[in-house]
């Protein structure tokens, strides 16, 4: 199986199209005032209009009212969403989209249970829990938290980067690996070498493990 890779946090055009371009498989735009990569409607707009074709963009939000993300539908071309919240099941699903739940890890949580409640989902993201801060904060969790057999595909988050990628996919078998921090210079910019060694480390582990 091939270890799929989102870029999250994009808040320039040209670092969209440069991702999309390496060959990574979605494009992570996040919606959410807090966080220093949130970025305003009329620029996700800019960004996925300059994408080229088969570029997937995820949009992220954190407990969100119902009538912005519908505004962010309306306006821009959102192929799956993905929650970051405590959102429930059926705030999840009302949008008719394909959707990421997110989960912060820490001990106690059982991902099993949590992929039966959110059944329909396309896959569980497993972030790093930070009592402040609802993902992006570039913290690694415990990966021996995660069960070898899982219900629903597994996205790894949190803490990611170029000297853990390769062991990030031999270790867990993740479906994907969603980097932010890890790819970036400055946070909301990326650096398109460290987003090519990145997808490069990823590819490598692929191709060592078949």
């Amino acid at each position: 199986m091939r270890t799929r890779v989102k870029i999250c946090g994009f808040t320039r055009v040209e670092d969209a199209v440069c991702a999309a371009l390496s060959g990574v498989d979605a494009i992570g735009l996040v919606f959410y005032p807090p966080s220093p990569r949130n970025i305003d409607i009329d620029q996700a707009v800019k960004i996925v209009n300059a994408l080229p074709a088969f570029a997937t963009v995820v949009a992220l939000f954190v407990d969100e009212q119902e009538s912005r993300i519908r505004e962010v539908l309306e306006k821009v071309a959102i192929d799956c969403l993905q929650f970051h919240g405590n959102e429930s099941a059926e705030a999840c699903r009302m949008y008719g989209k394909r959707y990421i739940k997110a989960l912060r890890m820490q001990p106690g949580i059982e991902i099993d249970d949590v992929a039966r409640h959110y059944h329909d989902a396309s896959a569980l993201l497993l972030d790093a829990y930070h009592p402040a801060a609802k993902g992006g904060t570039g913290s690694r969790f415990d990966w021996d938290l995660i069960p070898g057999h899982r219900e629903l595909p597994v996205i790894l988050a949190g803490g990611l980067a170029i000297d853990n990628a390769r062991q990030a996919v031999q270790k867990v078998r993740p479906y994907a690996l969603d980097v932010s921090s890890g790819v970036e210079v400055e946070k909301g910019i990326k650096d398109a070498a460290k987003m090519a060694a990145f997808l490069n480390e990823v590819y490598e582990s692929d191709r060592l493990s078949r």
